[in-house]
């Protein structure tokens, strides 16, 4: 019976235990026959044990391990709300720079539109007869191959313009010019012999288009052909005599 009474103080005692385990800031209240079961010296010599592991844990921690964390944690929070900001600041910056990107593509479309058109009737008025084409080389990043430049001039095969003759090149590099200048005018172009691989005939064209169609802008030619020249507004002659260069005007 006391085995009984004993095993059953014991399980008692566990149980208060672990009721004080779970409650946590509660100490057990303990009744005389389970006090009678723990050994005094035991207790001393387990709580001395459990003393000197403190003490042994004491001297290994850092005791300012609080305020550097709670500085850490204030620099996070400081350097999060940087973060946010920039953060912000970066996704308004690319969206200027798409806004900008799609505003570039329109324009230059619209204007790749225009100048193609405006480049096949010159190229058509200068040869009497041909077509010219611009191409991009990627429909979709127009900026990224570039442009092709091909040309048919009459009678013959569609070429590109690397692979045509001299006159036909200056054809159809004035032609591009043209173009360009109906879209966005340049008030001066100077042209170094641009009738120097003409014929007659292309000579004449290019001469008389210049004089009537492009009173929005000063074109300054250097050129040795007279149905060039014959049609300018100011003739200047350069020639040489006595081993001097001399020059006259003519209005």
């Amino acid at each position: 019976a006391m085995d009984e009474d004993g095993a059953e103080n014991e399980g008692e005692g566990e149980a208060a235990r672990r009721k004080s385990a779970v409650a946590g800031a509660e100490l057990p209240v303990l009744s005389p026959a389970q006090l009678e079961q723990y050994d005094t010296e035991q207790l001393k010599y387990e709580i001395a044990l459990i003393e000197e592991e403190r003490d042994g844990m004491a001297s290994g921690v850092n005791m300012t391990a609080v305020a550097e964390w709670k500085k850490k944690d204030e620099e996070y929070k400081s350097r999060f709300g940087e973060l946010e900001i920039v953060t912000n600041e970066r996704d308004a910056g690319r969206q200027v720079f798409e806004e900008l990107r799609r505003k570039r593509l329109e324009e230059f479309m619209a204007g790749f539109g225009e100048i193609t058109l405006k480049l096949k009737e010159m190229y058509q008025m200068i040869t009497l007869g041909g077509d010219a084409e611009l191409e991009l080389v990627d429909s979709l990043d127009p900026f990224s191959e570039g442009i092709v430049f091909s040309v048919r001039p009459p009678k013959k095969s569609w070429k590109n313009i690397s692979n045509l003759s001299g006159g036909e090149k200056t054809l159809s590099s004035l032609a591009l010019i043209f173009a360009l200048h109906h879209y966005k005018p340049t008030p001066l172009y100077v042209m170094d012999e641009i009738d120097a691989a003409l014929d007659f005939k292309n000579v004449s064209i290019v001469a008389n288009y210049i004089k009537e169609r492009t009173k929005n802008a000063q074109f300054v030619i250097i050129s040795l052909r007279n149905n060039m020249f014959e049609l300018a507004d100011r003739l200047v002659g350069i020639y040489k005599t006595n081993n001097a260069t001399k020059s006259v005007t003519i209005n």
